[in-house]
This record gives C-alpha cells, sequence and structure tokens, in this order.
C-alpha cells in the first residue's frame, strides 16, 4: 500500500506524543520520508501531513508566481510560516506541538485521516462534524445529479 487511506483515533500521552498509525508509518516507510512536513489547513481546523513531497507541491506553486507580487508573499508565508516538520520517533510517535494543538483543536485525542498523498490531524470531535458535513455535500450533489438526469430524459408532451 502506498496511499494514505482509512482513519484512526489515538490517545495523547503524558509526554503530549501520540503513535502515528501503523498503516500510516508503512506509507511513510515505503515513501522513504525521514521528516514530516506539517501545514495548517487553509480552511479547516486541521494540520496536513505528508513527506518534502508536499512541501515541494507548493513551493513549485509559488515559483509560478511573480516574486514581487503579494500572492508568492501570502503563498510563501502560508507553507512556510505555517508549515512545521514533524519527527517520528523509534516507535512511531510524533509530538503534539502547541502549533498544532491549537490550530485544531486538539487536546487528548487524535484523528488521523488517509487523504491519499497525505493525511491530515484533526480533533476527533471536529472531525465527526466535517465527515457528516462532507457526505452530505456529495449526498445532496449525487440528489441533484440524479433529478438533473431524470429531467433530461423527460420527453415534452
Amino acid at each position: 500500500m502506498d496511499r494514505f487511506l482509512s482513519n484512526t483515533v489515538s490517545r495523547i500521552d503524558a509526554k503530549g506524543r501520540v503513535s502515528v498509525p501503523a498503516h500510516f508509518r508503512a506509507v511513510v516507510q515505503k515513501r522513504g520520508y525521514s521528516d514530516l512536513y506539517a501545514l495548517r489547513c487553509l480552511d479547516l481546523p486541521a494540520m496536513d501531513v505528508g513527506g518534502l513531497d508536499l512541501l515541494d507541491r507548493y513551493e513549485q506553486r509559488i515559483a509560478r508566481e511573480d516574486p514581487f507580487l503579494q500572492t508568492a508573499d501570502d503563498m510563501s508565508f502560508f507553507c512556510h510560516g505555517d508549515g512545521a516538520f514533524l519527527k517520528l520517533d523509534q516507535d512511531g510517535r510524533i509530538t503534539m506541538t502547541d502549533f498544532i494543538r491549537e490550530h485544531a483543536g486538539i487536546s487528548a485525542e487524535v484523528a488521523f485521516v488517509g487523504r491519499g498523498n497525505f493525511f491530515q490531524i484533526w480533533e476527533p470531535g471536529r472531525l465527526a462534524t466535517y465527515g457528516a458535513q462532507a457526505r452530505a455535500r456529495l449526498l445532496q450533489l449525487r440528489q441533484g445529479t440524479k433529478a438533473h438526469e431524470a429531467k433530461a430524459g423527460e420527453r415534452p408532451e
């Protein structure tokens, strides 16, 4: 497996560490990540976490911008100033820093959510709310598509 899939909730230990799920660690190892890069989500109370390829993706996008415009500066602030490197210890744990806790609202537990080429860190209650909203949006989209298809198939009298 070379994708981050599924979701898991883990408790934070007394030293502020949490075990990254084994199936996520397997992807990290397979991809050869020595460090994890974590970035505050721009529009969600979560952290995007991946390898240097995640940071590279943002930096490549910044490189296409005019360096003298505000957009390039804002993007650099976002991916460099709102990002941090996380070290996996020998037992596969990362430290839940104040930087992460404050943005995601994390206290005692962490939800890890696979997103394909990266994963996210959430406060479990906020994840549950977001998950319900995402499913509702998708259901509404599906129902809207079915209604549109039904109307398109109708014949005028």
